[in-house]
């Protein structure tokens, strides 16, 4: 059983929809990052599930949200919460996904903790070429070639002066193959490199700073690799092209690989 697994595609098929608002779409980038980079051991509230619920297509009202991941397996004899579908067969297999899905997430949280455990004792330490420590108290993952998520951060970090082409919700098979190569490439050059990450103020209206009317929501930051803008050196590969900012606005986001 891989619920995580589940739970990505999913999110990756609502990806392929073209009637996600822009804060939607990048709310959905965002909880897959996390899911790929913790391999399915991501805590999200019980707000985030909702929101992930209700972009499914999944209405808040007729399912009970999966519980937080925990250290322990709950007891058989807790109360079941009571679960009504409303929509007969599919109400009652929608239940049953569901219900497995929150298993598989307590099991993994489990499983999780064990390890992690196991190796403190042994004085061992991993790490994926994707986390990355910029201090001794933050760290942030690769979501795609322009984007980033600091860990503890409830949105992703758009990295300013340049874009990348898109492998969520890409115009053309092309730009799909271009975002992975860019994807890519980001993580290889933060793996084997100095990184360092600066939060920036992002081009929005005075006040929207952190609201979604400015960037989605999102923050706005420059990433070094050995003292050298990353944006820079994709753009110099072929992997992202310039997109520079004004003080308060953007110019329309340049998106040229599936131009005839």
């Amino acid at each position: 059983m891989d619920p995580a697994g589940n739970l990505r595609k999913d999110i990756e098929a609502a990806l392929q929809r073209q009637d996600l608002t822009a804060w939607q779409r990048t709310f959905l980038t965002d909880i897959h990052a996390r899911l790929g980079q913790s391999g399915g051991q991501a805590r999200l509230s019980d707000k985030q599930w909702q929101k992930i619920f209700e972009i499914l297509g999944r209405p808040s009202n007729v399912i009970a949200l999966p519980p937080r991941p925990a250290t322990n397996y709950p007891s058989r004899h807790q109360p079941k919460r009571s679960f009504r579908p409303r929509f007969g067969r599919a109400g009652r297999r929608l239940r049953w996904r569901l219900r497995n899905l929150a298993i598989g997430f307590l099991v993994v949280a489990a499983v999780a903790v064990a390890q992690q455990a196991f190796h403190f004792g042994r004085g061992q330490s991993q790490s994926t070429p994707a986390s990355l420590r910029t201090s001794q108290t933050q760290e942030f993952s690769v979501t795609d070639g322009d984007t980033v998520h600091v860990v503890g951060d409830a949105t992703g970090t758009r990295l300013v002066g340049f874009n990348s082409p898109e492998k969520f919700s890409p115009q053309c098979e092309y730009e799909r193959q271009m975002g992975e190569q860019a994807s890519s490439r980001l993580r290889e050059l933060v793996a084997h490199g100095s990184a360092r990450l600066t939060k920036v103020a992002c081009a929005c209206a005075p006040g929207t700073e952190g609201t979604r009317e400015c960037n989605y929501g999102r923050s706005c930051g420059v990433l070094q690799v050995d003292g050298k803008d990353v944006g820079a050196i994709l753009i110099s590969e072929g992997l992202a092209v310039p997109f520079v900012c004004g003080k308060t606005g953007c110019p329309p986001t340049p998106r040229p690989w599936c131009k005839a």
